[in-house]
């Protein structure tokens, strides 16, 4: 009989500091979506030019006087964003203070640092080339779309770091064929959630740009070969999302029974669930002629979904770096998988 100790994964040591670093990196990830939020907020009340064609300094000022509505708004968006910037260089610092060298939580930290400043050189470009406001320009729409790529990415890495200080294990490309493939369809999910989430980024650019009257006006729009393409995006954007829920649905828990992480299981079906709520939302979005609020809770799931999702591949990945092993029973021949203790599945 196989000693079943063996398939228990080392526990990683508990580094002075490491608990410390756990709440700041989830606090940093938690405060970037707040700043993400906000920054909707500016696109949707059309803040975006409140502090003029300046930047770093607001209509070339520091502290702006007598500051209009969309003043306020835009100024603190870049107080907020520049808050964070200090957060996540206390957060990279941190990291490699407690973990050594070569820690994949220093790589985690390392592309939150990267896809920060990315974040801000975008933010800045659509305020100098004056992307923002009333702007119908395509250019804007190619420009909203990478902003909300990088936007992704960067809540992806400051997930990767944070789930990485939390313990969770290496993550390893699994030996078996089939469970590859299944990880590559969790991979092609990601990609769609991506695209998903680009276009609706524009779509809900052309509702800030060209809200309709009513909901009959809007969907006849939506049809109209002459209509804006912003407008026109409002027929794919939702194929797009039910192609990505459904893509999620499959794969995700595929993949997560691969590995055998009950962790990775949990996700999958938060992932699933938030999914469908955000189709009900984005139904109810559309009902509503899409106000404010609505598109607030609108990105919030789309953000969880995201981050519980990307948080889901790494414990699956991580479960293929202890594979529970087979042994054959000894009376009947018949080869048995021992099932992974909780505590190790739970990592």
């Amino acid at each position: 009989m196989v000693n079943l100790l063996h398939t228990i994964p080392p526990a990683e040591t508990i580094r002075p500091g490491a608990i410390g670093v756990t709440r700041l990196a989830w606090t940093a990830l938690a405060i970037n979506v707040v700043v993400i939020l906000w920054g909707a907020v500016v696109r949707a009340t059309g803040s975006g030019a409140g502090c003029g064609s300046h930047w770093p300094l607001c209509n070339g000022e520091v502290i702006p006087p007598s500051p209009s509505i969309g003043t306020l708004i835009e100024f603190s968006h870049r107080l907020s964003s520049g808050a964070t910037l200090l957060v996540t260089a206390a957060l990279v610092w941190s990291v490699w203070k407690v973990f050594p060298r070569g820690h994949r939580a220093r790589l985690g930290a390392a592309l939150c640092a990267a896809t920060m400043i990315v974040e801000s050189l975008l933010g800045a470009g659509l305020v100098l080339l004056r992307l923002v406001a009333e702007n119908q320009s395509i250019a804007r729409g190619w420009w909203v779309g990478a902003h909300l790529v990088n936007t992704l990415l960067l809540l992806g890495a400051f997930t990767m770091t944070a789930v990485w200080v939390s313990g969770t294990g290496v993550p390893a490309i699994p030996r078996s064929p089939a469970h590859a493939l299944r990880l590559a369809a969790v991979g092609a999910a990601l990609l769609c959630v991506i695209v998903t989430g680009s276009s609706g980024a524009i779509t809900a650019l052309g509702d800030t740009l060209f809200p309709p009257e009513t909901l009959a006006i809007g969907l006849a729009q939506k049809d109209d070969p002459e209509a804006h393409p912003f407008v026109r995006l409002r027929l794919w954007h939702p194929a797009f999302a039910i192609a990505t829920t459904i893509a999620l649905a499959v794969s995700g828990p595929a993949l997560a029974t691969a590995s055998a992480s009950r962790r990775a299981s949990r996700l999958a079906s938060v992932v699933t669930l938030l999914c469908l709520a955000q189709l009900g939302v984005g139904v109810l979005n559309v009902l509503l002629l899409a106000p404010v609020p609505m598109q607030l809770v609108h990105l919030a799931i789309a953000d969880l979904i995201w981050i519980s999702a990307v948080w889901m591949t790494l414990e699956a990945m991580a479960g293929f770096s202890h594979p529970v092993p087979e042994t054959e029973e000894p009376e009947t021949g018949q080869t048995l998988r021992h099932e992974e203790p909780a505590l190790s599945r739970s990592r």
